[in-house]
């Protein structure tokens, strides 16, 4: 099926930069988004699942600058434990 869109510019703009970003043809980020809607509000249940929507989403390995994950968290837990409570 052949589908025709008329997206406003701002739009079309920022599906453009997100799919180079993810290193995908426009179409096929489209095709994911459209893919991925009836899902989108559901309850992940398990990690599987977040893993896997980790990986649709482009997150899994977009943070190149943090060489050790584990130490990376913990550095923000101890930054949130020092902040003082409202």
């Amino acid at each position: 099926m052949t589908l025709t869109l008329d997206l406003p510019n701002e739009l079309e703009t920022r599906l453009s930069a997100e799919a180079m970003r993810l290193g995908l043809p426009l179409e096929q980020y489209a095709l994911r988004l459209l893919g991925d809607a009836p899902k989108a509000g559901g309850q992940l249940t398990n990690g599987a699942e977040l893993v896997a929507f980790w990986n649709r989403e482009g997150v899994i390995g977009s943070r190149s600058d943090i060489d050790d994950s584990q130490a990376h968290a913990r550095r923000i837990r101890r930054q949130a434990e020092r902040r003082p409570r409202d």
